[in-house]
């Protein structure tokens, strides 16, 4: 643990935490180092890990018609193992990102190139959150401990993407939606099609709210040579995210076909709709110079991946 027995100044505090956080100010100060590196005071990650595991759930249970008493611990496992894991990627991003971090604006307050913590704290921090996500994986069906397992790969690749491809994010959406399958299959027992589609759908979207997200950065980014679909799109992006927003929906879309009667397909379908509008809201509301904007938008894409769940579970319901 860091040796720090006094208050943290406003400088340990995140550039971009949620104001008023309860790490800033309620946890103790000997874990705000820890809490930060895993991003608890920017929740919004957690989310859009988690979001993906609950499609998976839901469609497999509509799927089967099947609802089980596991499948409410596969829910909250699935939430709890999102905080861990989105902890333990953000900690392996801060670590390979440490030097990168301290050049841009947005991230060199972050803790490790802040100081706050050391690289071999963070290296013991992100094995200590892998392991815990890892007794939960075990408590799941065998195609998703598999897939778990997998799921490693990508994470770990994912922060060096940026230095080799200009779309990272793509990456990301590989690594960030992988729920959708292990959250199908930990109902199921094995993969389908629906499965796939929703993941699809899923890459898509991540590349819709991240892009939105690098472009806080594009300017940093030009600077050090870091690599995003921000920086490749320009003053293009608007059309690239119309064209992620119709890819995912499409995808979604598929999925609930090729998964369900007809019953819940028109249910499922309006969730589609929800979360489809949800997105060009975001679009009509885009300012690419505006950080303010930008993250806001970012952010909302938890209300936006939340939409098809509420028609997912009336369905599931009626």
């Amino acid at each position: 643990m860091p040796e720090r027995d006094t208050k943290p100044e406003a400088s340990d505090q995140v550039f971009d935490a949620v104001e008023g956080n309860w790490v800033d100010t309620m946890a103790p100060v000997w874990a705000q180092g820890y809490l930060r590196l895993s991003r608890i005071d920017r929740p919004i990650g957690t989310w859009l890990l988690l979001i993906p595991c609950w499609w998976g759930l839901w469609l497999a249970i509509l799927e089967n018609n099947d609802p089980q008493l596991s499948d409410l611990w596969i829910f909250f496992g699935c939430a709890i193992g999102a905080l861990l894991m989105r902890g333990a990627g953000c900690t392996w991003n801060d670590i390979t990102d440490r030097n990168l971090d301290g050049q841009v604006a947005r991230t060199k307050s972050r803790p490790i190139p802040s100081g706050q913590i050391s690289v071999r704290q963070a290296l013991i921090w992100m094995f200590f959150q892998t392991a815990l996500a890892g007794l939960i994986l075990l408590s799941f069906q065998k195609a998703a401990i598999f897939l778990g397992l997998i799921a490693l790969v990508p994470v770990v690749i994912y922060p060096f993407a940026k230095r080799f491809t200009w779309w990272p994010q793509a990456f990301l959406g590989i690594a960030f939606n992988w729920g959708a399958l292990l959250g199908y299959a930990a109902h199921s027992g094995s993969l389908g099609w629906p499965a796939f589609l929703l993941y699809f759908s899923g890459i898509a979207w991540t590349l819709f709210y991240d892009t939105i997200y690098a472009h806080q950065d594009t300017e940093d980014d030009a600077l050090i040579g870091i690599k995003s679909t921000a920086r490749l799109f320009g003053d293009d992006s608007l059309v690239w995210l119309r064209r992620f927003t119709a890819i995912s929906g499409v995808f979604m879309v598929s999925a609930i076909f090729v998964a369900l009667d007809s019953g819940p397909r028109v249910f499922c379908t309006l969730g589609v709709f929800a979360f489809v509008s949800h997105l060009i809201w975001q679009m009509r509301r885009l300012e690419l110079k505006d950080g303010a904007v930008l993250l806001k938008l970012f952010r909302s894409n938890r209300d936006a991946g939340l939409l098809p769940l509420a028609f997912f579970t009336v369905a599931l319901i009626v």
